[in-house]
């Protein structure tokens, strides 16, 4: 399709000037309104006022420019359709062939705290409606967003005597489409802030990266949104779909902990974790747990990864390792093995993050079961209370156990996890597998304590614990049979306290 005439009205003039420069050598008459027409205007460059185009004024403070027939009709009308050309000459309407729009700052005008007024001005009209019509009639018209499309579409009107292709002009369209539905969602955003509950859901998020295939390699697969606003990859092959989700539960994991921490997960469940002010010992602690299961796992650190800890995880086979940062010498270390990915923490999740699960042609919104930053609450309901390191070891194992599949149970000490059951159907094979682990690992549970990431639903399950060597119990309670539950822990002389709050994980 030949360009004759091109509209242009940017509040971002980044590239304009050239971009425009070279429409004008290209024969290209171009229409601007009163903002970019001062802008090319003091280059030298022809323009026309679209008021003058109009033959209407710019009103009401600059709020109506091209809500006009003549700009409208002018892009919409199809100029193989009979009627449609008897029409534009009754009318004197001049065809538009290119539009170059980009909107008001709603959203930065929004986020940096612009007030309610301030931000309702920057809520753009004229800009949607136009690069709408231009989109919908894109058989004959080229729309451009995005200053980045500039280069794009001048190499095919240098290329093509002035002509943009079909090709060109659909995948612009489909972005202008993205880009008026993603700034009309941040809109509803910002003015349903203070409803608790949305009545609709759109997603609106970018492409972040192509993946090579699924959760299997029979699966095509995608990654969209601000993944890597989260972490960055600094060493390694393309992260997998599978990867992905082992860096975000890792992540979520360790955001539970303030002092030095190492984390193995595995199919986004903890193989092992550990505590120390060495992390070198953290991390022997967390590898004591399940070093089988930690072969080909992610390793996760609350801590820049030193040297000494470099050399130590490279003692076994991982896929991948997650800190806040790399010193120098262990990245130098670590960036040896190929296909290692080395992957840095930027920023922690937000408390008030949501998470989404899709359910047969639908999509589940939580508030995610974020840290609790206050510290443990909870309500001694055994005979004997705990001691300060037995309180020391349900805070620990507690902050591990919400993040296992369910069922889960986790035995621990003050500063190490020693046996993990997860993701079991019933509560005591998920206490007598942490249990068996354990025993696998060479480790003791004499004097351990035993959480759950739900309640106790018989006595059973607990008194496996008691029998492996737990000495203390964590656990939400609600039980029909709670009185049963703590009868039993009571004859043991075990101490058990209720935290009201379930953790499970499916």
């Amino acid at each position: 399709m030949k360009v004759s005439r091109a509209l242009i009205s940017v509040f971002d003039k980044t590239g304009l000037v050239p971009f425009a420069s070279r429409l004008n050598e290209l024969g290209v008459e171009i229409l601007a309104t009163s903002g970019t027409a001062r802008t090319l205007q003091v280059e030298g460059i022809p323009v026309i006022a679209i008021a003058e185009f109009t033959g209407f004024p710019e009103i009401l403070g600059g709020r109506v420019r091209t809500l006009h027939p003549k700009v409208h009709a002018g892009l919409l009308y199809l100029r193989e359709k009979e009627q449609h050309v008897k029409e534009v000459l009754t009318y004197g309407i001049q065809p538009i062939d290119l539009v170059i729009v980009n909107l008001y700052p709603f959203v930065e005008t929004a986020s940096r705290g612009g007030t309610f007024e301030e931000v309702l001005d920057q809520i753009d009209i004229g800009g949607p409606s136009i690069i709408r019509s231009a989109a919908k009639n894109h058989s004959h018209v080229t729309v451009v967003t995005d200053p980045a499309d500039y280069v794009n579409v001048l190499e095919e009107l240098g290329r093509n005597a002035g002509e943009t292709t079909y090709k060109l002009r659909e995948r612009l369209a489909v972005k202008a489409f993205a880009t008026t539905s993603s700034y009309d969602e941040s809109i509803t955003k910002y003015l349903s802030r203070e409803q608790a509950v949305s009545d609709r859901l759109v997603l609106d998020l970018p492409l972040a990266r192509c993946l090579d295939y699924g959760e299997n390699p029979h699966q095509n697969a995608r990654l969209y949104g601000s993944f890597f606003d989260y972490v960055s990859q600094l060493h390694g092959r393309e992260l997998s779909y599978n990867n992905i989700l082992d860096i975000s539960s890792s992540v979520a994991l360790i955001s539970e902990f303030t002092e030095p921490t190492v984390a193995i997960l595995k199919h986004t469940n903890p193989c092992g974790v550990g505590s120390d002010p060495s992390l070198k010992r953290a991390w022997m602690k967390a590898c004591s747990t399940d070093r089988p299961a930690s072969f080909g796992g992610v390793v996760v650190v609350n801590r820049p990864i030193t040297l000494t800890l470099a050399q130590a995880i490279s003692e076994i086979f991982v896929e991948i390792i997650v800190a806040t940062g790399f010193e120098t010498g262990a990245f130098s270390f670590l960036k040896k093995r190929k296909n290692l990915h080395l992957m840095r923490i930027l920023q922690w999740p937000s408390v008030e993050a949501l998470e989404a699960r899709s359910v047969l042609g639908s999509i589940l919104i939580q508030e995610a079961d974020s840290p609790n930053t206050g510290g443990l609450e909870y309500k001694v309901v055994s005979s004997r209370p705990p001691s300060p390191k037995e309180i020391e070891a349900m805070s620990f194992g507690w902050k591990v156990v919400k993040h296992v599949k369910s069922n889960a149970v986790v035995y621990s000490t003050e500063d190490c996890t020693l046996g993990i059951g997860a993701g079991q159907m019933s509560r005591i094979d998920a206490a007598r597998i942490a249990a068996w682990k354990a025993r696998e690992a060479g480790l003791s549970l004499r004097g351990s304590a035993a959480c759950s990431d739900a309640f106790f639903p018989f006595a059973d399950g607990l008194i496996a614990a008691a029998e492996a060597g737990a000495t203390t119990v964590i656990q939400p309670g609600g039980a029909m049979r709670d009185s049963e539950i703590i009868k039993a822990a009571n004859a043991r002389g075990m101490a058990m306290v209720f935290t009201g709050i379930r953790h499970f994980r499916h």
